[in-house]
């Protein structure tokens, strides 16, 4: 973490966070140190109230290799329980609840463990330099979280193609399908995602978190129970500080001022 020898650096500026993979010399691969600082880095954004926006990326020319093959112990995290009733969300990437908006700065390689994570972000910027595949048929063992979430972000076909034949993508063909939204210049990457996150941070913070908890959570839901939990959401996040402090500041012309509550 920040100030601290590590695996993992978390900055808070202007309630932007960026999360960086700083184990550049193994190409950011996970081991179980940087399991522990990764999770430990999306708690403490998950957790303060001050982080409205994270940004993602990686230290070196990798975003992240996936698994160490070399140290993997401890790479997939901790599960407590018994042999059978373990949880299986214990990281960001398999799944955690956060509705804070996260944006992925892919600066190279994006394989495994790595794509994972980048598919349960909001908002994608590749470098020209990224890749992004997982491996993982080709050494033996299947895609799990992967292959259940690349079908429905890029479709049948392309997921396929990533999944079933581990090969690489290039961010041109990463944005083609669909998988990053911007390609740019690699030493323009953390200027664009900056200035992605300064946007972000304009919308009431509550209220952009219970939109992003809807576009969620409504995905399996039938039509009707979609618009009932969306009803719900809005009398919540209307009845906030930042509701009136929105009805205030269009009622004297002026720019909001977002606390948070």
């Amino acid at each position: 973490m920040a100030g601290m020898p590590g695996t993992v650096r978390f900055e808070l500026d202007d309630h932007i966070a960026t999360i960086t993979y700083d184990r550049p010399d193994a190409l950011n691969a996970v081991n179980g140190e940087l399991r522990r600082d990764l999770n430990e880095a999306f708690a403490r954004f998950r957790d303060d109230e001050d982080a409205w926006v994270a940004i993602v990326t990686g230290a070196g020319k990798a975003f992240c290799a996936g698994a160490d093959l070399r140290d993997g112990a401890g790479s997939t995290g901790d599960f407590p329980g018994t042999f059978w009733e373990k949880p299986t969300t214990n990281s960001f990437e398999s799944g955690w609840e956060i509705f804070k908006p996260v944006i992925a700065a892919v600066n190279g390689y994006c394989l495994g463990y790595g794509l994972t994570l980048v598919t349960w972000c909001d908002f994608v910027i590749a470098s020209e330099r990224a890749e992004f595949g997982f491996p993982e048929v080709t050494i033996g063992v299947p895609t799990i979280v992967g292959a259940i979430r690349l079908p429905k972000l890029v479709g049948w076909q392309p997921a396929m193609e990533l999944l079933l034949t581990g090969e690489r993508i290039g961010a041109a063909r990463a944005k083609e399908i669909g998988l990053a939204g911007w390609v740019v210049p690699h030493d323009d990457l953390m200027t664009e995602a900056r200035h992605l996150a300064e946007r972000l941070v304009r919308a009431a913070p509550l209220a952009a978190r219970a939109t992003k908890e809807v576009a969620v959570r409504t995905q399996s839901m039938s039509t009707v129970e979609a618009i009932r939990f969306g009803e719900t959401m809005r009398r919540v996040a209307g009845g906030t500080e930042d509701a009136a402090e929105g009805l205030r500041a269009a009622a004297e012309g002026r720019t909001p001022v977002w606390r948070g509550r």
